[in-house]
């Protein structure tokens, strides 16, 4: 079925909108100003709505032009990335890996929630980091091919998406040497007698650990909070207070920062999930990170 507009006409419109006005696209295209304005002009023809309307010296997008636009930012994106997609095919062979990180969830843990695919000889692996909801919205589009999350994916009623449990781990609390000693004696009520740092809200294990100080009836001197967990291990490694880890990257903790353990945040865990568009995963590697949960 052909389309009911000509993708050349798109492409001059989202070049207008981009730049704000006909005359800066013309410049940009080297274009006539009337050539550019009768290609707009075809487009609004063809979906049967004003796209543009004026505003000052410059042109604004209308509600349909918004819509157009956001569609239009879709589609040259991919476009943008056919040379290297087709590069990339008749180059050196590899498996390409596209995941999405969920930036509340611990860097360590993503090292080694990875490591069954990074056995993989000819990996080429793209990460990409942030909200869940981006992240989602990236995969829907087939921009990455696993997201990788500290929660399940929501319901979508326009898209259907399985998360994978890939398990959980218990959360310790961890600081130097020198919080410990004022920590050691009463924990964890002592928590409430040394600066505490934190994941911020928009982590899911955030509130977890506040119902476990509200039910021991902890008051936690909060003195920093942080949306990225290695700067938050990086600031208690460097003694600006105590900070709570998933124990399941213990060692690892260890080896890479100045903190010890100094006990059990009880019965919180922290949940980890790969979250998909197929209930039967196709890609083999996608099919490796899931294996201890199939």
């Amino acid at each position: 079925m052909s389309t009911p507009f000509n993708y050349k006409h798109l492409y001059y419109f989202w070049v207008v909108a981009k730049e704000g006005g006909i005359s800066r696209a013309a410049d940009k295209l080297d274009m006539a100003v009337q050539t550019v304005s009768a290609q707009v002009r075809e487009l609004e023809r063809a979906l049967g709505y004003a796209l543009l309307k004026p505003a000052g010296r410059g042109l604004v997008l209308t509600d349909a032009g918004l819509a157009a636009m956001q569609q239009a930012d879709q589609i040259f994106q991919l476009g943008e990335d056919l040379p290297a997609r087709v590069r990339d095919a008749v180059s050196t062979p590899s498996v390409r890996l596209a995941v999405g990180v969920c930036d509340g969830l611990p860097k360590l843990v993503v090292h080694r929630l990875m490591a069954p695919a990074m056995a993989e000889p000819n990996l080429r692996l793209l990460c990409h980091e942030g909200s869940l909801d981006d992240l989602l919205g990236d995969l829907a589009l087939h921009r990455l091919d696993v997201v990788l999350s500290d929660r399940p994916a929501p319901a979508n009623p326009n898209i259907k998406l399985y998360s994978h449990n890939l398990g959980s781990s218990t959360i310790g609390w961890y600081g130097t040497s020198a919080m410990r000693k004022l920590a050691s004696k009463n924990f964890p009520q002592s928590l409430a007698q040394v600066p505490v740092l934190l994941p911020t809200a928009h982590t899911a294990v955030r509130d977890r650990i506040e119902q476990w100080f509200e039910q021991r009836a902890i008051r936690p001197r909060i003195v920093g909070e942080f949306a990225d967990s290695a700067l938050l291990k990086t600031f208690g490694a460097s003694g600006m207070g105590v900070f709570p880890a998933a124990e399941w990257v213990h060692d690892d903790l260890l080896a890479h920062y100045a903190v010890t353990r100094l006990g059990t945040c009880e019965g919180v865990q922290e949940h980890f999930f790969a979250i998909g568009t197929e209930k039967k995963v196709q890609h083999p590697l996608v099919q490796r990170l899931l294996q201890p949960a199939l």
